[in-house]
């Protein structure tokens, strides 16, 4: 039986059209995903979008809609670019649906059964465009010290949940599992936020209309929008509904969210799957922020960078490579369109599709696009398969840590060695020569690692894989394959290669 992974991204607030962040975000979880099926993992990759809130209930007003004909309006625009972004998500989650009402309703009651959830009343600084609560200590000017924008100071009965009445238990529970925060960097600042004391949490609101119902109260009130939002998690998994399904997918294995939300998932979530006596996620990956040309994103600046326009530039694939190798996860990144095009041309067109069009173009030219018989190589003669072979447990590793730019270090090693291995064993020479045999074993080697990166790189540049795998003419399928498929000599000799009608990527102009 194949081992599960669930894989989830944040669900993303409908305030606001995707930005490079929130394609970053999912890209990353992609790449993840598609790497452990090719693992031989069972895969369960879930996103979605957060459609509820008081931030919600006012631009629809603003606007003239019901916040229900806002979110079902909006959605669009995520569901849309992650098709664009060939991201391969199973299962897509709205916070308006029935579903997840059920599964935040339950897992409500399940929590005030425990005696977790109690009344009483809140008074303090809210910032309604973060939807979230700030503590005194950390607010000057009566301005929000995530985003800036101005505080309201809210006063309101409601329920609450005893969250630090956990302290001590998830601090034990984060020492226990030092990977449960990724990056490592990350984690002394949730330690530092636990020990400097927690308070329990508000999680009903009386304000405004657009929520779940409080499932206890007869009274206008409904669920706070996050404690509401995290639920999706085991919502997605069959809580209170299957409970087969949760038994298998249930934990987590990774959260992959913005440093910006970090606390949520790795304290107010944790706390209250506590509460509810379930098992805490493997892993939560925090990745850093986007700036654009050395500054930060914003609407006034008007320097917002659009995926669309970025993906029109230089293609999907060309996106997500430019994404995971130009900044370690976890490190912030900054979008500058020359490194962009630099980036993609020196990669993609350069050492990948040369290396390819040339392999290809010889392989044709010299026998008639039959792959040619490779020969026995003794021990250290053959650098392309001592190389292909020891890179295969590094991408491992790297891609166990979300290192993904080192992964792609490592296969990029592997092209590299291929292009110069065609410089030094010059395959032209070698027919001038009549040394055919030999000029077959080279071709040979050059298409068995072809194979190689192909298989690889198909979690980060999918579009260009299943070029690429076409014109090597595989009869199998390119997502049937396995990392367990890459033994050397593999690529069947009685093969034919199918020319590419054009470069397997084009370089673009700056």
């Amino acid at each position: 039986m194949s081992k599960k992974f669930y894989i989830t991204t944040p669900l993303y607030y409908i305030n606001d059209v995707p930005h490079i962040g929130h394609s970053y975000t999912n890209v990353a979880a992609d790449v993840l995903a598609r790497y452990k099926r090719l693992a031989g993992e069972d895969v369960f990759f879930l996103t979605g979008t957060d459609e509820h809130g008081q931030k919600i209930e006012q631009a629809a007003k603003e606007r003239g809609e019901t916040p229900q004909q806002l979110a079902d309006r909006v959605v669009q625009n995520f569901k849309g670019l992650w098709s664009r972004l060939n991201i391969s998500n199973d299962d897509f989650i709205r916070t308006t649906e029935q579903r997840h009402k059920k599964a935040v309703t339950a897992f409500f009651l399940k929590l005030y059964e425990n005696g977790a959830i109690y009344r009483g009343k809140y008074e303090g600084w809210y910032c309604i465009p973060c939807e979230t609560y700030c503590p005194k200590g950390q607010v000057e000017d009566q301005k929000c010290p995530a985003c800036g924008r101005q505080l309201e100071w809210l006063e309101e009965d409601g329920y609450f949940f005893r969250m630090s009445a956990y302290a001590d238990k998830l601090l034990d529970y984060l020492d226990a599992n030092p990977e449960f925060i990724m990056p490592e960097n990350r984690r002394q600042e949730i330690v530092n936020i636990i020990k400097g004391g927690l308070k329990d949490l508000s999680i009903s609101r009386s304000t405004f209309d657009w929520g779940i119902p409080l499932p206890i109260s007869d009274k206008n009130e409904i669920i706070y929008v996050w404690f509401d939002a995290l639920i999706n998690y085991i919502t997605a998994a069959g809580y209170s509904e299957d409970n087969e399904r949760f038994e298998k997918l249930w934990p987590a294995d990774v959260h992959v969210v913005g440093k910006d939300i970090l606390k949520f998932h790795t304290i107010i979530w944790p706390t209250m799957l506590m509460a509810a006596g379930l098992k805490l996620p493997v892993m939560v990956a925090a990745h850093g922020w986007w700036t654009v040309e050395g500054k930060k994103m914003s609407k006034s600046s008007g320097n917002a960078v659009s995926p669309d326009d970025i993906i029109s530039q230089v293609g999907v694939d060309g996106y997500r490579y430019f994404l995971l190798k130009a900044v370690p996860f976890g490190q912030d990144g900054d979008f500058s369109n020359t490194a962009l095009i630099r980036q993609v041309n020196s990669s993609l067109a350069n050492d990948l599709g040369n290396l390819v069009s040339r392999t290809i173009a010889m392989v044709n030219k010299y026998f008639e696009g039959n792959v040619p018989a490779a020969q026995e190589a003794q021990e250290g003669d053959n650098p392309l398969k001592e190389t292909a072979l020891r890179i295969i447990p590094e991408v491992d590793k790297s891609m166990c840590r979300l290192e993904f730019h080192n992964s792609l270090i490592s296969i990029w090693e592997l092209i590299g060695e291929c292009n110069r291995y065609i410089d030094k064993t010059a395959p032209w020479v070698l027919f001038k020569e009549g040394r055919i045999a030999e000029l077959g074993n080279v071709l040979y080697n050059l298409l068995e690692s072809i194979r190689f990166v192909t298989i690889l790189v198909s979690p980060f540049i999918p579009g260009i894989a299943e070029t690429i795998w076409t014109h090597l003419g595989m009869e199998e399928p390119l997502c049937e394959q396995r990392l367990s498929d890459l033994e050397w000599g593999k690529l069947p000799e009685s093969g034919r290669i199918i020319p590419p009608a054009e470069p397997i990527y084009a370089r673009i102009q700056e």
